[in-house]
């Protein structure tokens, strides 16, 4: 279908949708004004329905996204892999192998891994339901457990929107927008309110997403400024950083995808290299190998297992603290992450879009984590040891003692103190104070850069749902919601709304899964009506091509 009939049927004026643009913008204001005015009732009342919604619905959400693991692994390996999407089978990818592996990954995790890398495994290493905390066995295990967290089953959930989106959009025709993904279940009425509903909760997710993220980033940037330079942590302080980053970040929308936001990406991925090799260096480089192997081989053993666990006999509240509270936090994401990645996707196929926003992300991933969370696990290890060291002497020595047992060395106690700190302390404990301190402005510069890449992908896939689908949508339009989307970052710091918004995350998300599950099927369903790799080519190219096919009627 032309993008002009398109536009007809849409009822799309200059290239905007005024319903989903006007609707959309009116949620998120009421919204923000809602978290704002009520900002400790706004909370109560996420957080009750939240708890809900884990307590009652975990099940769902943690099959859910082990189903779409699965599903997305059998396409894969399967005859649908050499599907290109496309309209044309001959077409070739838009973007470079590397520069489209920088972008995806710098638009999906940039700022969150880098948050997390050290945290949660500190985390995880106090207190986990399965091993002892403060042991070895609890060392390997928080390992485990954050490169599940971090692993496939998050970008399942990016490439199962990305891999749609590209299909229905690309191959069929359909509008880049997520109303094409109903195609197969409503036909044309997808240019209609129900169209139009799919969009706008599209917008207003993606919009909440995007924004919770960014300001978690720039609280951690002016964590580490304070620490590094001791630049005081304030809302001013913040406030300058979104100013002159979302600033950054919209010059790079107006530049476009081939320049601002691929060079931007491509910057992330040097740097995070940079990054690694000083930290393996300079820290436990045996042990990090040791980890990032063995890590690898506990997760792919028991990748079925603890992608269906759901805590039945314990039912501890552990698993709705992190597991069953990630999915739906990254469902939040998947929109805007999976048109992203759409975005730059054009004319792959679907083997290589699954294996390479799938698989390479998430060993770029593990390698990170097992850098960074190996490193503080050895550091907290070494004290471990020389506290209990310290003990046996002090007993030998005295006849009553009152040594208090370990309870985490310098790193944990910052994370249990505000996880912000917990890479920043690593640093400054690694090596040297002058490598600390650099490590620590590098940590900055790339928390800003992702900040910027994660910022201008969101407002540029924004845009285009509000532009009808146009991939290159208007410059006025990506200016407004780049200031959109920095005001909305600004009043979530100012209101304190974070833990609102962290709340609200999960709410949203159950209402996404359901999307989730209706696009596997129409996606299943109509990629099963693809012609078979043998009747596309020619009689003299596949011989055996009339033996398969039965006869080719003249």
């Amino acid at each position: 279908m032309k993008k002009s009939v398109i536009l007809a049927k849409s009822g799309f004026l200059k290239g905007l949708n005024p319903t989903v643009t006007i609707a959309s913008k009116v949620i998120l204001i009421a919204f923000i004004l809602f978290i704002v005015i009520l900002a400790n009732k706004a909370g109560q009342y996420f957080e009750s329905l939240s708890t809900f919604l884990l307590y009652n619905m975990k099940w769902f959400s943690i099959g859910l996204v082990t189903l779409v693991v699965g599903f997305l692994l059998y396409l894969m390996v399967s005859r649908y892999g050499h599907i290109r999407l496309s309209e044309n089978d001959d077409d070739q990818p838009e973007f470079s192998f590397w520069a489209w592996i920088a972008m995806l990954f710098s638009g999906g995790m940039g700022i969150g891994l880098v948050f997390w890398s050290v945290a949660e495994p500190m985390w995880h290493y106090a207190a986990n339901p399965f091993t002892e905390g403060l042991t070895n066995e609890a060392a390997s295990m928080s390992m485990q457990l954050t490169f599940y967290h971090w692993g496939l089953h998050p970008w399942s959930l990016f490439v199962i929107v990305a891999l749609a989106l590209s299909y229905f959009s690309y191959r069929k025709g359909l509008p880049f927008t997520f109303r094409s993904i109903l195609h197969p279940l409503v036909g044309d009425r997808i240019y209609g309110p129900i169209g139009h509903v799919a969009d706008i909760i599209t917008v207003a997710v993606t919009a909440f997403g995007i924004a919770q993220t960014l300001s978690l980033g720039v609280i951690q940037i002016n964590s580490g400024l304070q620490q590094t330079f001791g630049i005081e942590v304030s809302l001013v302080t913040q406030t300058v950083l979104i100013i002159v980053l979302c600033t950054i970040a919209v010059g790079s929308v107006l530049s476009g995808v081939g320049r601002g936001i691929r060079l931007l990406s491509q910057w992330n991925m040097l740097l995070s290299l940079l990054l690694v090799l000083i930290v393996l260096a300079v820290g436990p480089t045996r042990y990090i190998l040791n980890v990032f192997m063995e890590t690898s081989g506990n997760y792919v053993q028991n990748l079925i297992s603890m992608g269906l666990w759901t805590d039945s006999q314990n039912d501890s509240g552990w698993q709705s603290s992190w597991t069953a509270f990630y999915w739906p936090w990254w469902l939040t994401w998947a929109p805007f992450v999976g048109m992203f990645i759409a975005r730059i996707s054009k004319g792959r196929t679907i083997r290589e879009l699954i294996g390479g926003a799938l698989v390479a992300p998430t060993v770029i991933a593990f390698i990170w984590l097992s850098v960074f969370g190996g490193s503080a696990l050895k550091m907290e290890q070494n004290e471990r040891i020389a506290a209990q060291q310290q003990t046996v002497v002090t007993q030998n020595q005295v006849t009553e003692t009152n040594a208090e047992p370990f309870s985490g060395g310098v790193v944990l106690q910052a994370t249990k103190a505000d996880s912000t700190r917990a890479l920043f302390t690593l640093f400054d404990n690694l090596d040297s104070n002058l490598l600390g301190k650099l490590l620590s402005v590098l940590a900055c510069i790339l928390l800003a850069t992702y900040f910027i890449t994660s910022a201008d992908s969101g407002t540029l896939i924004l845009c285009i749902l509000d532009a009808a689908g146009d991939t290159e949508p208007p410059t006025s339009i990506r200016i407004l919601w780049g200031i959109v989307i920095a005001l909305i970052a600004w009043v979530l710091i100012y209101a304190g709304g974070l833990q609102a918004i962290k709340y609200a995350s999960i709410i949203i998300g159950f209402p996404i899964s359901i999307f989730i599950l209706m696009m596997g099927v129409t996606l299943f369903y109509s990629i099963r009506r693809e012609p078979k790799p043998w009747a596309m080519l020619p009689q003299h190219v596949h011989p055996c091509k009339e033996k398969l096919d039965g006869p080719v009627e003249h």
